[in-house]
This record gives C-alpha cells, structure tokens and sequence, in this order.
C-alpha cells in the first residue's frame, strides 16, 4: 500500500492530499514532526535526504517533490484521470505544475517567511519588492489561463489546479496585485484564484483532514 509522509501545513503536502483525495486512492500517512525536528533525524533522512516533505513510499519506491509525485500517481493510478489525453493537454498541466513551483511558490516562499518568523528590521526588503513583481507577473498569466474558462486547463479539474490550491491561503500576506484584483484578504483570493465551486470544495475537504490529524 502506498504510504504518504506529510505535515498537515506543508504546501507541497497540501496538493499531494488533494491528488489522492480526488482519485481516491487507498493509503497511509505518518505526519512528519517538523517542529521536533523530526525530518532533520537520521530515520527520515533515509528516505529523503533534503529532509522535505511529502514523500511517498509505494511498495519499496520511494519518491519526494510533489511535482514528481503528483505524475506518478497520474501514471500508476489514471482513474480517474486529472490529465487531458491530448498532448497538448499534458504538456499544458506539466508548464503549470513548473511555473507554479518556480515562479510562485519560491516567490511566496520569499515574502511570507521573513513575515511569519523574522522581526521587520531583519527583512530583506528589496528581495520581497522583487518576488511580489514576480507574483504579480504570474497572476496575470494565470488570469489569462482562466479567462472565461473553469480549469487551468481544458474543461475538468487536473493536477494543475491542486498545485495552486495550498496557496491561497498566503495571496494575502503578498499584497500582490492583478488586473483589477488587488489581493490583500482572502476572499479576495479565493475569488481570483479558485473562483469554481470545485476547488474551495476540496479545499474544505483537505482542511477537515487536517484538522483530524492535529487532534
């Protein structure tokens, strides 16, 4: 049986969660004590030596990044399927899936840790003003890929939305902005960003899960 390692507020968790949520797909999962530092310990280090989260162990083969994750489960698993069959298609999901680490997580990643941890004097501010114009300059792509349609791509949800999903929650702290969306709250950013019923469904889904593991 597949077996998922993971910390409930880990991002890159997020999306994995959601991929085997919506194909429901049979598992297990040990939450990963960051806090204790558990990741950093020498059992953990055996499965990933970078010491992230999430990993999968799938009956001896072992894999992180959540990218990589996320294809093979689509490759192992492809019911239901969260690829188009078109080449087009597939290559769309796998440019969103690499923009949305390259170009959005690690921006975000820029701005909200020295907010959440460092006190202000210690903020590289150049640093953040350069990764919110990055932000903002992918906020108008992904507009873009959404305008007048549902899904990042094509007509049904595919691995491209869920890997924006763990997100959202963070738009705000960005302060970035967007054509007309200036987003500073989160409703702000649920409705440019996941503004289909579908999305803030698995959203709920995945929060209820959560909150089962923390208790």
């Amino acid at each position: 049986m597949l077996h998922l390692y993971y910390h409930p507020r880990s991002t890159f968790s997020r999306r994995v969660r959601v991929a085997l949520l919506e194909k429901q797909i049979e598992h297990e999962a040990t939450v990963v004590d960051m806090a204790t530092g558990e990741h950093r310990k020498p059992a953990f280090l055996l499965l990933n030596p970078y010491g992230r989260v999430p990993v999968i162990d799938d009956d001896g083969f072992v894999l992180d990044e959540s990218a990589a994750i996320l294809s093979y489960l689509e490759s192992t698993r492809p019911q239901p399927p969260l690829v188009p069959t078109s080449s087009q298609g597939k290559a769309l999901v796998d440019m969103h899936l690499r923009l949305c680490d390259g170009q959005m997580a690690k921006s975000i990643g820029i701005i909200i840790f020295p907010k959440r941890f460092l006190p202000a004097e210690r903020w590289d501010l150049a640093a953040m003003a350069q990764a919110k114009g990055e932000i903002e300059k992918h906020l108008i792509m992904v507009e873009r890929a959404l305008q007048g349609r549902e899904y990042l791509v094509g007509d049904a949800f595919s691995l491209a939305d869920p890997a924006y999903l763990p997100l959202l929650q963070f738009l705000a702290l960005t302060e970035s902005q967007s054509g007309e969306y200036n987003i500073r709250d989160l409703n702000l950013a649920c409705e440019f960003f996941a503004s289909k019923l579908r999305l803030m469904y698995l959203a709920a889904r995945v929060w209820l899960a959560h909150c089962r593991a923390d208790n």
